[in-house]
């Protein structure tokens, strides 16, 4: 027998041998072992793999989600803003109608809207700025109101501005009937914003509640306007007059848009008015 024919013998004995093995279960375990090693090896490549992988996209990835970030915060704040700009709407749609019905309910006056602009920045005085001015024939003295009663009247005029006294000002005066008691008075406004109600006489019975308007007199201010309701009342025996505080009407510290009575012009009686003694 040649070496050739020996050789291909043994070959096809050793594969038959191993095939006897394999199919009598003894590579088994084996085969179970190297397959646990081969899997093992390859979850560790992989996990390396997947993390190199992070590691050189984490940048990436890190500038996209802060590009996104910074535009939903940008698209939030855009519509924070419209939310605001329609409530501002809302509202200022809800005053001018109050306003209109306002004014169809007191046709024998004329009307001019104007919004509040300013107000002054001293705390010892009472004041607003509006956006009307002479150039919308706005003059001093010119009654100012919302629909809830009366606000001031014009003080001061420029071109496309005014200044308006607040009932609210220590300098504001305004003559005042109680609808209830059915008696004239006067209010007062004060450094503090209060109202004060004066000169009531200490037979007249005034009570909680009770409705104040404009009385029309000393021609500064036209009739009817509501002024608010008395609160309490106090009575002092050595003095002539009770005195009593005021809820004013108007929410002076939410003016926002105001009417101006243009057809009333006030009376100066200043002239007519009794000299002081000397």
């Amino acid at each position: 027998m040649n070496s050739r024919s020996l050789q291909t013998t043994i070959i096809f004995l050793v594969v038959g041998g191993i095939l006897a093995l394999a199919l009598g279960g003894f590579f088994g375990s084996a085969s179970r072992q190297f397959g646990s090693v081969l899997i093992d090896t390859q979850t560790w490549f992989s996990s390396r793999f997947l993390g190199l992988q992070d590691f050189f996209t984490a940048p990436r990835d890190i500038v996209s989600l802060r590009t996104r970030n910074a535009e939903l915060e940008a698209q939030v704040s855009q519509l924070q803003a419209q939310v605001i700009e329609l409530q501002q709407t809302v509202n200022e749609t809800e005053i001018l109608a109050a306003l209109v019905d306002f004014s169809r309910s007191n046709p024998e006056s004329t009307y001019k809207a104007a919004a509040v602009i300013g107000f002054d920045p001293s705390p010892f005085l009472h004041y607003i700025i509006i956006n009307r001015g002479s150039n919308d024939d706005i003059r001093r003295g010119m009654p100012v109101v919302t629909n809830q009663g009366l606000v001031g009247r014009v003080d001061a005029v420029i071109a496309d501005a005014a200044r308006v006294q607040l009932i609210t000002d220590p300098a504001s005066a305004v003559n005042v009937y109680l609808k209830n008691a059915e008696t004239s008075a006067v209010t007062f406004g004060s450094v503090t914003g209060d109202i004060s109600l004066d000169m009531i006489s200490q037979n007249i019975t005034v009570e909680s509640g009770d409705l104040i308007l404009t009385s029309g007199l000393g021609g500064g201010y036209p009739s009817d306007l509501p002024i608010g309701q008395v609160v309490t009342i106090r009575t002092l025996e050595f003095k002539l007059f009770q005195q009593a505080t005021i809820q004013p009407a108007v929410d002076f510290s939410r003016l926002e848009i105001v009417l101006i009575i243009t057809n009333f012009r006030p009376v100066d009686i200043t002239p007519l008015e009794p000299l002081p003694s000397p």
